[in-house]
């Protein structure tokens, strides 16, 4: 029954101190009478730990797989063979070379990053976000991180992960824009370690207005800023400029969506006095040979990942305008290569999510994520092909 309870808790829930240790208490009980052995050593693990559930993938075996924002292109052919040639030569038993001088190249020519900024890379930009908070975590000090809500989970985990304060400011709730003036409130009041902008954000797909922007990071000027651009070439606007105005902003992106998530390579630019500062916190050789290998290859052919951006965004105006034609669904306007609806009070989202997946096709259901998030379903845009089998699919789950 608790591993049931366990299993079910959302991964963004956090459950309050008094009742995360009751439930750990309960958890080591139920294992050892399971077991009918000592649990003793699971009273290690913190409380809030125990109490929450492992980041859930679902399986999306025999599935249209929509739900995690993946370029759905694949090389070319020829440069596939190229690739495969390139990746037999890597040696394997060697670790890679700790400066990834040719990879940091290649992304500084790719993001047009400045010559005078420098650039750390992670194991996805999960890593990255890691090790911004292992960098300004203080014992016995309460440091806090500022975020908007919703977005993207990593923010708040990694913090809660590193004994962090972390503050969601809610956005406004008609159109997911930032509230101003809630920002400037809560920089004055906390005085944030760090804060994050993501540009376009997830999951709701917008682009938080430019002068807003501005004016939390200059709000922000003591804080270290992060603009996390993912969604960089669906949105075609960046803040990788900036970084020659504002000596604390970091803009960081990801190589995922470009159509590489497998390898697993996410990288953040930013002055070379804070960039080697987190650099002290990065893993020794995080970055693997292949990963390596394959994104210096790929980043020399970005005219290929040029072309498939703008096949998705083309399809992003399709499938907006189809979904918009459907009667009690509202569709947000988005810069990424996804798509928020949400539904009318008239249907609900848990039982429309279930219906577009037995007609054989995957999204994600946002509707439990955050209160503002009430009957809403998030949509990656994919080849015409899986988009026109998820317009049919949500068309069906809507009229049953």
């Amino acid at each position: 029954m608790i591993r049931l309870l366990i299993k079910t808790l959302p991964f963004n829930v956090r459950i309050s101190q008094t009742k995360s240790i009751l439930l750990t208490k309960l958890v080591i009980l139920h294992l050892a009478k399971r077991k009918n052995m000592s649990q003793n050593h699971l009273t290690h693990i913190r409380p809030e730990i125990l109490s929450m559930g492992a980041y859930h993938v679902p399986d999306a075996s025999g599935l249209i797989k929509l739900d995690a924002m993946e370029n759905p292109y694949t090389l070319p052919e020829d440069l596939k063979a190229q690739l495969a040639a390139q990746l037999a030569q890597v040696a394997l038993n060697r670790y890679p070379a700790p400066s990834y001088t040719a990879l940091k190249d290649a992304l500084r020519e790719y993001a047009h990053i400045p010559a005078d900024k420098d650039i750390i890379l992670g194991n996805g930009s999960d890593e990255v976000i890691a090790m911004l908070s292992q960098a300004i975590s203080k014992p016995n000090e309460t440091v806090t991180v500022l975020a908007p809500a919703p977005s993207f989970v990593m923010y708040k985990m990694s913090g809660l992960f590193n004994h962090l304060n972390v503050v969601e400011i809610a956005l406004n709730a008609d159109d997911f824009s930032l509230n101003v003036r809630a920002w400037t409130d809560a920089i004055a009041q906390y005085k944030p370690a760090l804060v994050y902008l993501p540009f376009p954000n997830n999951p709701t797909g917008n682009l938080f207005d430019a002068s807003a922007m501005r004016t939390l990071i200059e709000a922000a000027k003591d804080s270290i800023v992060v603009v996390d651009e993912a969604y960089q070439p669906f949105a075609l606007h960046t803040w990788m400029d900036a970084l020659n105005e504002f000596d604390n902003l970091l803009v960081m992106r990801t190589v995922s969506k470009l159509g590489l998530a497998g390898i697993r390579l996410g990288y953040m630019a930013g002055s070379p006095a804070l960039i080697s500062e987190l650099d002290k916190v990065r893993p020794p050789y995080n970055v693997n040979v292949l990963t390596e290998a394959t994104a210096t290859f790929v980043l020399k052919h970005a005219d290929v990942l040029a072309q498939q951006a703008d096949s998705i965004r083309a399809e992003r105006t399709r499938v907006c305008a189809a979904l918009a034609q459907m009667s009690d669904v509202r569709v947000y306007e988005t810069a990424a290569n996804f798509v928020l609806v949400r539904l009318s009070e008239a249907y609900d989202a848990d039982a429309v999510f279930a219906g577009i997946r037995e007609r054989g096709v995957l999204i994600k259901n946002m509707s439990h994520a955050h209160a503002l998030l009430h009957n809403c379903l998030r949509i990656t845009i994919s080849t015409p092909e899986e988009n026109e089998a998820m317009l049919v699919a949500l068309d069906g789950a809507i009229r049953e």
